[in-house]
């Protein structure tokens, strides 16, 4: 099957899948930030956070690390949350307002367009957003320009697909049944910098120097693979996404496969998941 991607419609569609999963991510708030916890710690240590840090979260979704930046950050520093889903955004504002942290503003931002001033920033971090942008390259310059000479930037990515049995196994399983190629090198997707080298290159290309990558093992832990397979298809838009052009049967089978696929990973202590997440850092 051949097709052609338009960046575009693209992120149209991404726009529009995160509206309407902006409650569901929100709900699962408490697993996402267990799961992603260690992850999001390392990241903000390479970003140097600290107190009177002003703070740039792109692609900020929920909010979670933008909540951990702030507290970091304090009532002398400041954090900006954009996102281009308005209502994940608001979800993001809604649970700062509810832990009493004044610091954190949100700003709706396409994160290959940052509008925001230049050099104003101690600090940018993504928490799995970058690689879903089509012109990450676009999306780099905007965080560096935003940056103070030696301010960081960190973010966090899967590594490859090898080590992320949870994601990459509906993954295939939904490419094959929508007969949906590979993604092409330089289009966006979940394993777009997990190969190695791929990371340090997209970075030294936009210009960061001092470039670390640190991997941090982060398993999904539910009760079991139904409840796993529950969090993906409510919360997961790039999954949507790749099954939008399947009949509800269809969908509906699709998800029935990766059930029975899944169940691999429970055990004794129930579903653990397979996911390793990098930390990608650098220098301005």
């Amino acid at each position: 099957m051949t097709t052609t991607f338009d960046p575009q419609v693209y992120k149209s569609t991404t726009r529009r899948q995160w509206q309407d999963a902006a409650e569901a991510w929100h709900r699962w708030g408490p697993l996402i930030e267990d799961w992603l916890g260690a992850a999001t710690r390392r990241m903000l240590d390479a970003a140097g956070i600290s107190a009177g840090s002003r703070v740039l979260d792109v692609a900020a979704g929920a909010g979670g690390q933008t909540l951990a930046a702030a507290h970091r950050a304090g009532p002398a520093g400041h954090v900006l949350a954009t996102d281009i889903s308005p209502a994940i955004l608001a979800y993001a504002e809604r649970s700062a307002r509810d832990a009493g942290l004044s610091n954190v503003a949100v700003l709706e931002l396409d994160g290959e367009r940052l509008d925001v001033p230049e050099a104003s920033f101690d600090a940018v971090i993504s928490r799995v957003g970058l690689i879903y942008f089509p012109d990450q390259q676009a999306a780099l310059a905007g965080m560096r320009a935003a940056l103070r000479p030696g301010g960081r930037v960190a973010a966090v990515v899967y590594s490859g697909a090898d080590r992320n049995g949870f994601f990459s196994l509906p993954v295939g399983i939904i490419r094959r049944r929508a007969a949906l190629p590979p993604p092409l090198p330089g289009q966006p997707g979940p394993f777009s910098l997990g190969a190695p080298g791929a990371a340090q290159e997209v970075f030294a290309r936009a210009g960061f120097h001092d470039i670390t990558v640190d991997a941090v093992d982060s398993p999904v832990r539910l009760p079991s693979a139904a409840d796993c397979v529950r969090f993906e298809r409510e919360s997961f838009g790039a999954l949507h996404q790749m099954l939008a052009g399947l009949s509800e049967a269809e969908r509906d089978d699709a998800w029935a496969e990766i059930t029975a696929e899944l169940a691999a990973f429970e055990g004794p202590e129930g579903f653990v998941g397979p996911c390793e997440m990098l930390v990608v850092s650098a220098t301005r």
